[in-house]
């Protein structure tokens, strides 16, 4: 069997199993220690965001800033269509209704002209809005921040997949109220499970600490006044964020030489259009995305599932799923689109340009003539 390729294998610094030696040395595996502390304090650091909380996955994260802003049965919560449904199922959790905005194709994120449109034209005015930074690539956040402000909607980032890119030289999940990261298997960086949230509002932190630790009042005993969740990470995978973020420069440099790879074999395809980088933004080019003009994608995945190499088409939009059917949408046809015609390609950090060449030889034998 060929060397097996993956969209994004987990790829180890070297210093996990050190750490988590050193964990199991001190007894403390629960949702608490040294290693929890150690890899908030990596967050704040290089996102430059004074708050941080270690908690079990990104979709708790984003449940966490959807309660502690209040949005609760009958809300309407703007949302991201072109996204994983992880950007969503938290609006579901608070009883609220997701209303989807459609892309724009500056960057296949959404659109700050939809969505302006539609705030000015609803019946019913949006709590908040969970804007994700698609496939690793910064949306155009600072509009969106503008638009929000003015229409008085909480801004959340869906920046699950986006740890290291910027806008304007800030990081991204850095700009709304709230900003998410995953540390899910296969994102840039992993705990093998695990999300971050976080917030220049220490108030907001606090309470979600609180509410990710079942919600237990400060006393000796177990008393408790409000529900709460068991949402907090273990020392055990914190330990394993501490060795990761050591490289999360070198990952983030990594992902975009494999892109730069792509783009180079490719370059000459006129059907073949990469996901856009806005001006100013660095995307951290999580997973390298293409659409075809002409040719079927689904031609294109066979033939390279037959050299064992994985690929996944785009995300099939949240308008168009039939859990959804009855929600509300705001979209022009741009992520049916992108759906229709898009791929994910293989985009593990240990691979060499050879690799993609070899990847990029059976995409143009594939291409329709």
């Amino acid at each position: 069997m060929k060397e097996r390729f993956f969209l994004s294998a987990p790829h180890m610094s070297g210093n996990e199993l050190k750490y988590i030696e050193k964990v199991f040395e001190s007894n403390y595996i629960a949702p608490l220690g040294e290693y929890v502390n150690k890899f908030e304090e990596s967050i704040r650091n290089y996102t430059q965001n004074p708050n941080a909380l270690a908690v079990s996955n990104g979709t708790s994260a984003l449940h966490l800033a959807l309660r502690i802003l209040g949005i609760g049965k009958g809300d309407d919560v703007l949302a991201s269509t072109f996204t994983f449904i992880g950007s969503v199922n938290a609006i579901i959790y608070q009883g609220a209704n997701p209303v989807f905005i459609d892309s724009d194709k500056e960057s296949w994120n959404l659109s700050p002209k939809l969505l302006n449109k539609y705030l000015i034209e609803c019946e019913k005015k949006p709590k908040a809005l969970i804007v994700t930074h698609l496939y690793g690539m910064s949306a155009d956040i600072e509009k969106i921040v503008e638009i929000c402000k003015l229409h008085g909607v909480y801004l959340i980032e869906d920046a699950a997949e986006s740890l290291g890119a910027t806008f304007n030289g800030k990081h991204t999940g850095t700009f709304g109220e709230f900003g998410v990261y995953s540390f899910n298997g296969n994102k840039i960086l992993t705990t093998s499970g695990g999300g971050v949230l976080v917030s220049e509002n220490e108030e907001y932190i606090k309470k979600a600490l609180f509410y990710s630790t079942q919600a237990k009042e400060d006393h000796i005993y177990y008393e408790h006044e409000e529900y709460g969740y068991n949402y907090r990470m273990s020392n055990v995978l914190a330990a394993i964020g501490v060795a990761q973020m050591e490289v999360v420069e070198d990952r983030v440099l990594k992902k975009r030489e494999i892109f730069g790879w792509y783009q180079e074999f490719l370059s000459d395809i006129d059907e073949i259009e990469f996901m856009p980088e806005l001006e100013n933004s660095r995307g951290n080019r999580w997973l390298t995305a293409m659409i075809f003009a002409k040719t079927d994608f689904n031609k294109i995945m066979k033939a390279l599932k037959e050299i064992n190499v994985e690929s996944r088409p785009l995300w099939k939009p949240m308008h168009m799923q039939p859990l959804f059917k009855d929600s509300k949408s705001y979209v022009d046809g741009t992520s049916e689109e992108l759906y229709n015609k898009g791929l994910c390609v293989a985009s593990s950090t240990v691979m060499i340009k050879d690799n993609v060449k070899m990847i990029c030889d059976v995409i143009k034998a594939n291409l329709e003539k």
